[in-house]
């Protein structure tokens, strides 16, 4: 029994301390996931062998003896023997283990995949932020190509006209049907830049609506219906928006595509899906001039 007792305590002992020093920086290891992986292996492999070459000792040689309790089921009884004291030590070492392996000695407090993740991403940020800080008209243009190609492409197409009606046509600002849609129905889509959003049937007469749809999606050439007075109160006399109050509808601007990417929109086509988190600022931007030289 006692040499249980202090098979169990080395056991302890064993695990934590191999534990700490692989865990640590003793053996300056960058790889010492895989390491605890093979220490908790082999402790399994050695705890069961040990536990199951004992019991089957005792299978074969022990023969049960004590006080036998007073119920009983059937005639079949149970001994009121304590457990054995090595069994007993070493289950409570490991609740111990168990609690210091959760609370210090597992590296979930220096070290987590999502966490590695989210430094390398800072990092590569910082990187990007850096060797592109003033990039050029060009160089914005062409940033602007590829992501649209890999983010838009697939709803709005290659050529960004919308497959045939799937998604919005990125080759002019706005189309009727869009205008009609949002002053019938309003929108506020995007609180966050434009907190007062639009209220819906703003004009009332149907020749009104259509005249300034028509106006609106022709990009503001032509004479300027009566009717749009209503509109330049807050997107402006050029179209062209005020800050936190109504976004451009003349032209795609940075702060309405990046409104749009991280909040998402919904117009009479359906519904589009937040990009937040995709992009990040410096695309975001490149994105906006890619798609603008679309109309040029």
């Amino acid at each position: 029994m006692k040499s249980m007792v202090i098979g169990g305590i080395i056991l302890i002992v064993a695990l934590i301390a191999g534990t700490y020093f692989i865990a640590g920086d003793a053996f300056n290891s960058d790889d010492y996931i895989n390491s605890l992986t093979m220490l908790g292996a082999i402790a399994i492999i050695t705890i069961t062998v040990f536990v199951a070459l004992k019991y089957v000792n005792q299978i074969k040689n022990d023969t049960a003896s004590g006080e036998l309790k007073e119920d009983n089921w059937d005639g079949i009884g149970e001994y009121g023997n304590p457990i054995p004291t090595g069994w007993g030590l070493a289950f409570i070492g490991a609740i111990v283990w168990m609690f210091w392996y959760w609370g210090f000695g597992y590296p979930t407090n220096g070290f987590s995949q999502i966490g590695q993740w989210n430094e390398e991403t800072i990092e590569y940020n910082k990187k990007f932020a850096s060797k592109w800080e003033n990039p050029s008209k060009d160089t914005l243009t062409a940033m602007g190509e590829s992501i649209f190609l890999v983010q838009c492409a697939p709803c709005h197409g290659v050529d960004a006209e919308g497959i045939e009606g799937k998604a919005q046509n990125l080759t002019h600002r706005i189309s009727k049907d869009s205008v009609k849609y949002v002053i019938k129905n309003g929108a506020n889509n995007f609180t966050e830049k434009y907190p007062g959003g639009m209220p819906p049937m703003m004009l009332t007469e149907e020749a009104d609506i259509d005249a300034v749809a028509t106006y609106v999606s022709g990009g503001f050439k032509g004479e300027q219906p009566a009717a749009y007075g209503v509109c330049a109160g807050c997107h402006g006399a050029d179209g062209k928006g005020i800050a936190y109050v109504a976004p451009s509808i003349i032209d795609y601007s940075d702060d309405l595509v990046q409104t749009v990417l991280s909040n998402g929109k919904k117009g009479h086509i359906g519904k589009m899906p937040s990009f937040k988190g995709r992009l990040n600022a410096t695309q975001e931007k490149a994105l906006a001039t890619y798609i603008r030289s679309l109309g040029e």
